[in-house]
């Protein structure tokens, strides 16, 4: 099915370019992705998820069955890993990245779970074609140039459920704000609607959950906050003056401390596997 000529797989992979036109490394280079995810985990002795993700979890726990074996892709450090384990027959999960499989079987022996594989691949490249009841994945497709592909190919393993979950916005207050004052800001480029579009014109229609999250940023000095908070500005050169006014309005000042929350969602796109 399509709309309007427009063809949402390929829309995806060029959006994958930068506000420059260029591809980010970390996309495009299996090393440097390694070297992300290795730093990343540096020092990071106990598994401790996201405070979003708890949320995200209770209704990703409603879709699951506890006689399930699930197949996750790239759990990262493992936001939904241990709550899907503790809830199923057996999970398994593949990932790109050394870093991460070996961070998630310490954690799991430390946990005590013997219901998990890990496989150090990526799902592009799996040719293991065995049938999982749940296929699921969130915010792991960054790196998926053909969306098409991945999402065939998840539909293709899964004898009962497919799940796909994205964090989406709206960007933090302040950016859209200083957008329409006409700064150049370096919004995000995909999103779930890509992906949802995506499965309509593949022929799958999607059920679409968008749960309702908060984050909150809590910065030790003001200077914190202006280097993360301005980031995103493309502008060589903008107003700190008028940066620093718009960002007062959603800043707020507590013991000394500063804190910044704002809304933002989680979107969970699942399906009955069908033949295409």
């Amino acid at each position: 099915m399509k709309t309007d000529n427009v063809d949402y797989v390929e829309l995806w992979r060029q959006a994958m370019v930068d506000h420059k036109g260029n591809i980010p490394n970390r996309l495009k280079d299996d090393a440097a992705e390694e070297a992300f995810w290795s730093s990343r985990l540096e020092g990071k002795k106990q598994h401790k998820p996201d405070p979003y993700a708890q949320l995200v979890q209770k209704e990703l726990r409603s879709l699951l069955n506890s006689d399930d074996h699930v197949l996750e892709i790239g759990p990262g450090w493992g936001n939904y890993t241990f709550a899907i384990a503790e809830e199923v027959r057996k999970l398994t999960c593949i990932d790109s990245s050394k870093s991460i499989i070996r961070f998630l079987e310490s954690q799991a022996n430390d946990k005590g779970l013997e219901n998990m594989e890990l496989i150090h691949n990526k799902w592009e490249c799996e040719k293991k074609r065995e049938k999982y009841d749940v296929v699921f994945g969130f915010n792991c497709y960054y790196r998926m140039n053909d969306i098409g592909e991945t999402l065939l190919k998840m539909n293709e393993a899964a004898s009962r459920l497919v799940i796909v979950g994205m964090t989406t916005g709206p960007e933090k207050p302040h950016y859209m704000d200083l957008d329409k004052l006409g700064y150049k800001i370096n919004l995000r480029r995909r999103d779930y609607i890509h992906i949802l579009n995506a499965l309509y014109q593949l022929g799958i229609l999607a059920n679409c959950k968008i749960v309702e999250l908060k984050s909150k940023k809590i910065y030790s000095c003001y200077e914190e906050v202006i280097r993360d908070n301005t980031t995103k500005i493309l502008d060589e050169h903008y107003s700190e003056q008028e940066v620093k006014t718009i960002l007062d309005k959603y800043v707020v000042e507590k013991e000394g401390k500063f804190e910044y929350e704002y809304p933002f969602h989680a979107a969970l796109m699942y399906w009955s596997p069908k033949g295409i």
